[in-house]
């Protein structure tokens, strides 16, 4: 392969992957606003989910928000019977978050449009290529996630609130 078809072939995945971002971009906000959670706030029940239980100082870092907007997300999430808030037995102050799986399900049912699309697209692939392609999406989640720390960290860029009325 030409360096020059390379370089058309890296900026095709950088570009596929952009497309990809915003469709599931597009797709999170349209369940959100079928079970009345914000953009920010489904963003943070999905890591809880996923990695929780976890605390708020954790989860604000990890999704890019100060502390106090963290709170008001909690409040939300918490009021819609989405998550609880459980105090540390070692740490009468601090708390973790933890997701409640009664609303899950109502979650996974509106996202079962695209599990059966995910299904049907990763049968075409032989076992081989889905590693490939695991790693791949592996290792780009973990290149976002040093770039967005190094934004949080660089003193070129002040922190922007998500803050959303």
């Amino acid at each position: 392969m030409s360096n020059r078809e390379r370089r058309r072939l890296l900026s095709a995945t950088k570009r596929a992957l952009r497309d990809l971002r915003i469709e599931l971009s597009v797709l999170n906000h349209r369940v959100g606003r079928r079970v009345e959670l914000r953009d920010i706030d489904f963003d943070c029940l999905d890591v809880i989910v996923r990695h929780g239980p976890v605390t708020p100082t954790v989860l604000a870092r990890r999704v890019g928000v100060h502390l106090a907007t963290m709170t008001g997300i909690l409040n939300r999430l918490e009021a819609g019977g989405w998550i609880t808030r459980d105090r540390l037995t070692d740490d009468r102050r601090g708390i973790r978050i933890r997701s409640l799986p009664d609303r899950q399900s109502e979650l996974l049912g509106h996202l079962g449009g695209m599990n059966t699309a995910m299904d049907a697209l990763c049968e075409n692939y032989t076992d081989e290529q889905l590693e490939v392609i695991v790693d791949f999406l592996q290792r780009t989640t973990q290149a976002g996630r040093v770039a967005a720390d190094d934004l949080r960290t660089s003193p070129e860029a002040p922190e922007v609130s998500t803050r959303q009325e």
